[in-house]
């Protein structure tokens, strides 16, 4: 009797869950970044923008976990935001060793104008679900982000 091993196993991509989720993630990516692209913001810069506007002077490490980030990551993207005039960062006057987060007018000013082009995009990225099934569905997908998230 021959056993076959995992590893010799023949592997559908169409069957595998985490395949189809980097393909939406690519799509949903590529879909911004057509909508947004005079804006020149990716979607984690959106996220960025938008964390912080909900939460004036909010630390970098809070900031990283509430938008799924590593404090590294979140790191160069605060650099690039803060390069364009879009964000400024202070030290606390409470704990010198953390950063304090807060959009600059032109940043407030970025995320008025790019809002629209971003709503744009997640009515492309649902467009191919039937209008009557998105909410449905969108609730089902994210009821899998806590369990998963790091």
């Amino acid at each position: 009797m021959t056993r076959t091993s995992a590893s010799t196993k023949r592997v559908e991509l169409d069957d595998l869950p985490g395949h189809h989720i980097r393909r939406l993630h690519q799509i949903a990516v590529a879909i911004f970044l057509q909508e947004t692209q005079e804006y020149g913001v990716t979607p984690v810069q959106f996220a960025t923008l938008q964390g912080v506007a909900a939460a004036p002077d909010i630390d970098q490490r809070t900031l990283a976990g509430n938008i799924g980030l590593d404090t590294s990551t979140l790191g160069g993207v605060v650099d690039r935001l803060e390069a364009r005039g879009l964000m400024t960062r202070n030290a606390s006057p409470t704990d010198r060793r953390m950063r304090l987060l807060k959009l600059t007018p032109v940043g407030q000013k970025m995320l008025r104008t790019i809002t629209p082009a971003m709503l744009r995009a997640q009515q492309r990225i649902l467009e191919p679900l039937p209008p009557a099934k998105r909410a449905s569905s969108w609730s089902r997908c994210a009821r899998w982000l806590p369990p998963i998230m790091p």
